[in-house]
């Protein structure tokens, strides 16, 4: 499988024009234009839950949802492709608070991942409830909150959580970290 999703943007009025900024298995991110907002385009059932699900993780670390365009055509891999309007983020500078966190968090999950490896898949979803449940946690209590919830998610959804994958963790301008695409699709 690629890296990449290789499909072309679709043609759509609201996409005319703007500029693609990322690009990843299952989405493709399009600047808005306005410094606020993205247009971000996801084509993976499981991915399509973590924007759209009335039950999604929502707080200070997940990104804004603003609005849902739709589908606006068929992916290579047969998926539907959704479009939203989404917040715009940020990748993390190595030296910031947010970076901090991000890897107290990250060492902290994949060290739990390892005591559950032979489970295979379901390790991150093991390790993620665990890491609630760490005395004392090694973020605050808002990042924990945060953290239960996508453990709660990825339970009832059956997905599998990634906090390795390069650009999964981002933040926003004030620096708040934020669980931009926390799951890999997939199901145990």
């Amino acid at each position: 499988m690629a890296d990449k999703i290789p499909d072309p943007v679709p043609q759509h009025p609201l996409l005319e024009g703007k500029p693609e900024i990322a690009r990843g298995r299952y989405s493709i991110v399009l600047d808005k234009g306005d410094g606020e907002r993205v247009y971000k385009i996801i084509t993976h059932p499981d991915e399509y839950l973590l924007y759209a699900a009335d039950d999604r993780p929502q707080g200070p670390h997940f990104p804004i949802v603003y609005t849902y365009h739709g589908i606006i055509g068929r992916a290579s891999n047969g998926f539907p492709m959704h479009l939203f309007e989404v917040e715009k983020l940020y990748p993390i500078p190595e030296t910031s608070p947010a970076a901090d966190t991000a890897r107290r968090l990250v060492h902290a999950w994949w060290d739990l991942c390892q005591q559950w490896q032979q489970l295979g898949q379901i390790m991150g979803r093991i390790a993620l409830q665990q890491l609630t449940e760490l005395k004392p946690p090694p973020f605050d209590a808002g990042m924990k909150q945060a953290v239960e919830a996508l453990a709660r998610f990825a339970e009832t959804y059956r997905v599998i959580p990634d906090l390795l994958s390069r650009d999964n963790l981002m933040m926003r301008k004030d620096g708040t970290l934020v669980f931009s695409d926390p799951i890999r699709p997939g199901k145990d």
